[in-house]
Parts: structure tokens; C-alpha cells; sequence
């Protein structure tokens, strides 16, 4: 059975680049899709080459490929409702801040440019005919124990990545979810200030 196409094209009050338009974050993933390791492999180096302040680079990821103890060890991590629908991901990627450099000296920018790092990994993904959904709801002390981490190095998001799946599959909430119509606030009222 052939996964339904969707057209989720965001409807956008200024043209953007498709990529970004069409970029979207299902939870519906086909569990029986390996992942194209040339595909995940380009979103990698997309994020290895987002730009980073003083050139630190200050992230890492764990990745774990789907019939892996250490993807088991990632689905641990979550919370009941991301183990839903995560688990039939081709991977799961834990993306980690270094927060702190080797010496001990804080890295305040570390989050936001590991923001970039993964938001450059996820256009690249969607280029490449992946998709990604990124999570806060997951446990960081539970991968900080399996991976064995410094406390300077944070657990910050997991990312679901695949190939879109039927989304009956999902819990009928989740069904909706999957295409219901997407909305942002206007910039409007985004931009505080301007002159």
C-alpha cells in the first residue's frame, strides 16, 4: 500500500524557498523504510556546515537506527506520547548542546547555534525527501546515563527521521493532527519592534 501524497505547503504571506515552505513535521513514519544513508548523511553535513559562533561547533548527536539497542535505549528516553509514534522513525537522533568547553568555560551561545546546526539538518532532510519531527518531551538524564555524558554536554531534542507513513496507523488524534491546516502567527505579530 503507497503512503498518500499530502500537499503541506505552508501558506506563507511572503514567498519563501520551496524547501522551506514545504517543510512540515509528520508523526506518521514508515516502520518498514529503512533510512537512505546517503540521505541522512547529506543532512549531517548540512548541519555540520550551519554557522556557529567563534567556530566552536558547539553540538553532537547520538545517532541510532531503528532494531538498534541503542535506538531501544533513545525510545526509553521518551515520554509515552512521542514512544506512540516515534518508534517507527528510521532513526532517532539526540542532539546535544556542549555548553561548556573542555577547559570549563561556559559556551552561552551553545543551544542557539545547536538551534541552527539541527534546523540546517532538517531543511536538508526535507530536501532530500525525509522527514523530520523534532521533540522536547523526552527524559535528558536518561540518555545523559546510557551515553555516558559529561555534565558539560546537554541532551537537548530527539528527531524523529524517515520516510512518511500512513497516518492511519496513528491514534485518531495524531490522524488529524497529520493533516490538519498549518498555522503560524503573522509576522505582524512577531516583529516587536521596527523602524
Amino acid at each position: 500500500m503507497s503512503t498518500p501524497v499530502l500537499d503541506r505547503t505552508a501558506p506563507t504571506e511572503h514567498p519563501v524557498l520551496d524547501v522551506l515552505a514545504g517543510r512540515w513535521s509528520p508523526r506518521a513514519y514508515d516502520a518498514a523504510n529503512e533510512i537512505d544513508e546517503a540521505k541522512l548523511n547529506a543532512a549531517l553535513e548540512a548541519a555540520r556546515w550551519s554557522p556557529s559562533a567563534y567556530n566552536l561547533q558547539p553540538w553532537r548527536f547520538i545517532v541510532a537506527h531503528r532494531g538498534t539497542a541503542l535506538f531501544d535505549q533513545v525510545v526509553s528516553s521518551l515520554v509515552e506520547f512521542n514512544q506512540l509514534w516515534a518508534a517507527n522513525a528510521a532513526v532517532l537522533i539526540v542532539s546535544i548542546a556542549e555548553t561548556e568547553s573542555e577547559d570549563g568555560k561556559p559556551i552561552s551561545h551553545a543551544v542557539y547555534d545547536l538551534g541552527q546546526a539541527v534546523a540546517h539538518f532538517s531543511v536538508q532532510a526535507h530536501h532530500e525527501g525525509l522527514v523530520v519531527h523534532q521533540m522536547s518531551g523526552f527524559d535528558p538524564e536518561v540518555v545523559r546515563e546510557f551515553a555516558d555524558l559529561e555534565p558539560r554536554f546537554s541532551p537537548t531534542t530527539v528527531i524523529a527521521v524517515g520516510e512518511l507513513g500512513d497516518a492511519s496507523g496513528l491514534p485518531e488524534g495524531l490522524q488529524q493532527a497529520e493533516t490538519a491546516p498549518r498555522v503560524r502567527r503573522p509576522i505582524a505579530e512577531t516583529v516587536i519592534l521596527s523602524a
